[in-house]
């Protein structure tokens, strides 16, 4: 009996009472959630869940046999009931009578839509046909690190033998597909008393007559997995360190410089947010006596191989000398060798027909001592990336530890990633958001301006940072974005942009959490009002401090991770009306506001010789939502209009030539023409949304 207290062991999680009402489609679907809440059974994405369930014809009313099949691109973590594709066992039986053998497998996904149950809309996988013929009703098909350890060993048949001792059976390495699936249903016909399969270099099947028992049997034989491995693996992991990891903090450091200069040189074509992990599992791999032998080797499960690609880039780093610029040189010429090798890598192992080479650059960039980085079309595949391969650290480790490790054979290896049907789906793809890839940091973010540009560069694709002094309303604006979107793309930063030791952390964590920065939304704001005797020098400095030097520190900041990146970008300046058009009793804001909007000049001037554009935005009386607006600020304005702070807004409405008021969402919507391309030719230029003032026109 294995020990649940065990930490390394897996809980078996099934609930009798909770399960006992439920439906047969509603306990896939929990056994599924169960399987993929824990990434030691299989990471996101990974893995395939079914059961073939009595289902009653909706044609003729007679009771039919269906397979209920996680479907194409789904996560057996997070799947719900309309995951699954459905399809009637029987005509998935009839399709083996059409079969025309191995060299034309791939046309019988084309067949999958006509054996659809029910006018199923969700998309069959090329996996459906692996359990379709397992002539059991139950069936799971995982991608645990122990289990794959074995089949990625150089004598994964043996060591499943000596394991499972005939329980789960072995067949040899063969790609996912039709093929594949009769593979299976003839194993399962000659070992009727096996309980699943190890598929060499790529993960486990395993079945039963029950739900509960298909579950019991995965966790069962994962566990006994992991026993083996912790009573047989010996000596030190991965050869043992070759050399120590950096602290902590200097760690983060080394990331923040290199990500930047990364994501410029393999960005050109398509944008790429980056991904950071220094976890143990990591530092123990990169540090190792073994990395150099085991990383060009790549992964061995094909699920891994697809997010992490033919192999990572090892970054010449030495953290006994930690000479970070000297990496920095030689970064262009590695990366050039990478693309060379994967551009050889593809000409050795195209088809006839394969698609056109794809980007060449690596996703997987390992850092000695430091970590690893990860860059992707977006945060979510970047992180997910990331995870794929520190599942494929354990597997390395794991299968170095008692045998030899075995990744992909290289054609196998081409032969998935430039798979026809992997073309299609990606060709299915949806259309990407005009700010996909892109990073924005906006200060001010936690007041109503901030939260609307945030809101609408998100909703365009972009990651945002954003940065408040005030944490308390910081924290509100993040819990509202979260609401609407993931947290991989909203980060939040406690920020006083007027000083410069929090200005240049803030934008190396921003490198760190995505690799970079190519929109600076400047917005943060105070308000002040008092006639010219009465305003204190503190009054005066403290204007000054936030939306000249606070405005001046956060753009050189941005300035210098642009340059690093080659990549151009855009910095908005949110100024205001009274920077153009004088205002009563207002000297202090009125004055720091025209600097801010000279400063945005001044920076255009600079920034356009690397594409770097820099414009404002003119805002006035945006009341609503708005945290100058409020109190005192209110106060001031309403008596220097001798009138009640409750009929300012109406007093602003009715005083702009078009007799509107001016939103916050306004403001935002001219932030994103401003930073998108659609501006992409503008420089140098003020936008008012003030609803018409005739004193704040430009000229």
């Amino acid at each position: 009996m294995l020990d649940q207290h065990d930490e390394s062991r897996l809980a078996n999680l099934w609930d009798v009472e909770r399960a006992a009402g439920m439906s047969e489609a509603e306990k896939l679907l929990y056994r599924s959630n169960l399987l993929g809440s824990d990434k030691r059974i299989t990471n996101y994405g990974g893995g395939n869940t079914s059961a073939k369930i009595a289902e009653t014809d909706p044609l003729t009313g007679e009771s039919v046999d269906v397979l209920w099949v996680k479907g194409s691109g789904g996560d057996v973590g997070t799947i719900t009931m309309d995951g699954f594709a459905t399809l009637y066992m029987d005509k998935l039986n009839a399709l083996k009578g059409l079969y025309r053998g191995p060299e034309h497998e791939d046309e019988m996904v084309g067949y999958l839509p006509h054996c659809t149950f029910d006018l199923n809309p969700r998309a069959a996988s090329i996996d459906t046909p692996l359990h379709a013929y397992v002539p059991k009703p139950h069936v799971d098909h995982m991608h645990p690190d122990a289990v794959i350890a074995i089949a990625a060993s150089a004598d994964s048949e043996r060591l499943t033998e000596e394991i499972f001792k005939g329980e789960i059976g072995w067949l040899p390495w063969k790609r996912p597909g039709y093929e594949l699936g009769l593979w299976l249903e003839t194993f399962c016909r000659e070992n009727p008393d096996a309980r699943g399969v190890v598929l060499e270099s790529h993960g486990l099947f395993t079945w039963g007559d029950t739900a509960e028992t298909c579950y019991e049997t995965t966790i069962e034989i994962i566990n006994r997995a992991i026993a083996w491995f912790a009573e047989k693996a010996g000596g030190e992991a991965f050869g043992g360190e070759r050399v120590a990891p950096l602290g902590g903090e200097e760690r983060r450091a080394t990331a923040a410089r290199l990500m930047p200069v990364i994501r410029g040189l393999i960005g050109a074509d398509q944008a790429k947010i980056g991904h950071f992990d220094d976890s143990d599992a990591v530092l123990e791999f990169v540090g190792s006596n073994a990395l150099d032998d085991l990383a060009p080797l790549g992964t061995s499960c094909p699920d891994h191989f697809l997010r992490t690609k033919i192999r990572p880039l090892v970054v010449d780093f030495d953290p006994a000398d930690p000479d970070v610029e000297k990496t920095v040189e030689g970064l262009p010429a590695a990366i050039e060798a990478y693309r060379a090798d994967y551009a050889a890598y593809y000409e050795r192992c195209k088809r006839p027909d394969s698609p056109a080479m794809r980007d060449p650059n690596a996703v997987v960039y390992l850092v000695p001592g430091v970590g690893m980085i990860t860059f992707a079309r977006d945060k979510a595949t970047a992180r997910i990336s990331a995870e794929f391969y520190v599942n494929a650290i354990n597997v390395m480790r794991g299968a170095s530890s008692v045998s030899t490790y075995r990744g992909l054979p290289e054609q196998e290896a081409f032969d998935i990633e430039y798979w026809l049907l992997e073309e299609a789906k990606l060709q299915r793809m949806p259309k990407p958001k005009p700010l996909a890839g892109k990073v924005a940091f906006v200060t001010g973010g936690g007041g109503g301006i901030g939260k609307a540009t945030a809101r609408r560069l998100l909703g365009e694709g972009a990651c945002v940072v954003l940065a408040d002094i005030d944490e308390e309303a910081l924290g509100r604006a993040r819990a509202e974005l979260e609401d609407g979107w993931s947290a991989d793309v909203i980060r939040a930063t406690r920020l006083d942009v007027t000083a410069e030791a929090g200005v240049l952390y803030a934008f190396a964590e921003t490198a760190v959490e995505y690799g970079g920065i190519d929109i600076l939304v400047s917005n943060a704001g105070i308000s002040s009002a008092s006639p010219i005797e009465d305003t204190e020098l503190s009054l005066w400095n403290r204007n000054l401090e936030i939306l000249a030097t606070g405005y001046f520190l956060v753009a050189r900041q941005a300035f210098r991770t642009m340059k690093v990146q080659g990549l151009g970008g855009a910095i908005v300046f949110i100024a205001s009306k009274n920077g153009l058009a004088a205002s009563p009793n207002a000297s202090a804001y009125c004055t720091a506001k025209a600097a801010e909007i000279h400063l945005a000049r001044c920076l255009a001037l600079e920034g356009a010789g690397d594409g770097i554009r820099v414009n404002t935005v003119n805002p006035d009386a945006v009341l609503r939502g708005s945290k100058i607006w409020t109190g005192e600020w209110r106060e001031q304005r309403a008596a220097a209009y001798n009138m009640a702070p409750d009929e300012l807004e109406e007093h602003y409405r009715q005083r702009s030539m078009l007799k509107r008021s001016v939103f916050p969402e306004d403001v935002a919507e001219a932030v994103y023409f401003l930073a998108s391309d659609m501006a992409a030719k503008s420089t140098g230029n003020i936008v008012n949304v003030d609803a018409g003032n005739a004193q704040a026109f430009t000229r």
